[in-house]
């Protein structure tokens, strides 16, 4: 049985490696692949082996919430670079330099975005690695959504730059392969150059994952399947099915006026809206737009200064293209009822 176990969870690897590797301009191998309970443990394990007394790390403004708050918890000082809604929420490459020292660790990009709904272009990619080795930091890449893109941009992982600056690449399965509660994550070295090894960033995370609750076994066990068989038919459907969904949100966003949306969504499954609150009354601020929503028309959007913008709203479009227009009438009509000039 032991043995059984162990050859089991080495064809998942070599699974796994064939599916990181095939848009990488060179062969990662078995260990460069380290599994986690989902990719919440894969961000726990990052940060945690990053955290040093006096150390910084810098997050994207929007971001993804679990940053900071394993950041805070490991005592790692948080800094927010920006976004660029304007540019597709581009990184603002000046803000991370301005706010980067010699005690900065990382930063963090996430691509496709969540909660934006980008796509970076290689060229853009290119130009935070090269920053990023400027700045001597190693950069952590979130692709859980990796390969969910629909509009102009492909999606173009940042481990194709790890000979410019070393790559931390996280992924799971449960968005491309439309698995949620399965907690299969992981942690891929993108790093041709060993710098990971020699500054003993991997030893970390061995050591970091031994004594760490380990992924299901017998979700294990179905990985070879779900990667061997899953034809491709099914990753074009889920493109089609979601970029449908990102055309609906976007146009009728465009039919309530006090809502704004900068960028139209190439991948993921988010949109950011901006709130204009002059056209509304009796409403303070984001918070109190949601709560209201949810209690007068029962949709709930996220607020933006859960992700760092204060009065913009994040919408998720994985639903239903009915569901989708339901929920956005919705929001049409308690607009339009607390809408100043209904005063």
């Amino acid at each position: 049985m032991v043995k059984e176990a162990v050859c089991l969870c080495r064809f998942n690897f070599i699974g796994l490696l064939q599916s990181i590797s095939r848009d990488l301009p060179y062969h990662l191998s078995a260990d460069d692949i380290y599994l986690t309970v989902g990719c919440t443990q894969a961000i726990e394990v990052v940060v945690s082996v990053l955290a040093r007394p006096g150390a910084n790390i810098l997050l994207p403004r929007p971001g993804y919430p679990t940053y900071e708050a394993f950041s805070r918890f490991s005592k790692l000082e948080v800094r927010h670079f920006d976004l660029i809604p304007e540019k597709g929420w581009e990184v603002d490459i000046e803000s991370v330099e301005a706010i980067a020292d010699e005690n900065t660790v990382a930063m963090v990009i996430i691509n496709p975005g969540n909660p934006f709904g980008n796509v970076f272009t290689y060229h853009h990619l290119k130009k935070i690695a090269e920053t990023s080795r400027k700045l001597g930091i190693l950069v952590i890449a979130d692709e859980v959504y990796n390969h969910i893109a629909f509009g102009s941009n492909p999606f173009v992982p940042m481990g194709k730059f790890g000979s410019i600056v070393p790559v931390l690449t996280l992924g799971s399965l449960s968005k491309r392969w439309i698995l949620p509660g399965w907690r299969i994550g992981w942690i891929a070295a993108c790093d041709p150059d060993g710098v990971f090894e020699e500054c003993g960033i991997i030893k970390s995370i061995k050591s970091y994952l031994s004594f760490c609750t380990a992924t299901t076994t017998f979700i294990q066990a179905a990985i070879p399947e779900i990667l061997e068989r899953t034809k491709e038919e099914f990753f074009l459907k889920i493109i089609n099915i979601t970029s449908e969904a990102a055309d609906i949100c976007y146009e009728r966003i465009k039919e309530i006026p006090c809502i704004s949306c900068p960028h139209k969504p190439d991948g993921s499954m988010f949109i950011m809206v901006k709130l204009n609150l002059s056209l509304l009354q009796d409403i303070i601020d984001d918070m109190d737009f949601c709560l209201k929503l949810a209690k007068e028309e029962s949709v709930i959007v996220l607020p933006g200064v859960a992700v760092g913008l204060k009065n913009w709203l994040r919408i998720s479009f994985a639903m239903e293209p009915e569901q989708l227009e339901q929920g956005l009438e919705r929001i049409k009509t308690f607009c339009q009822r607390n809408a100043k000039n209904n005063a």
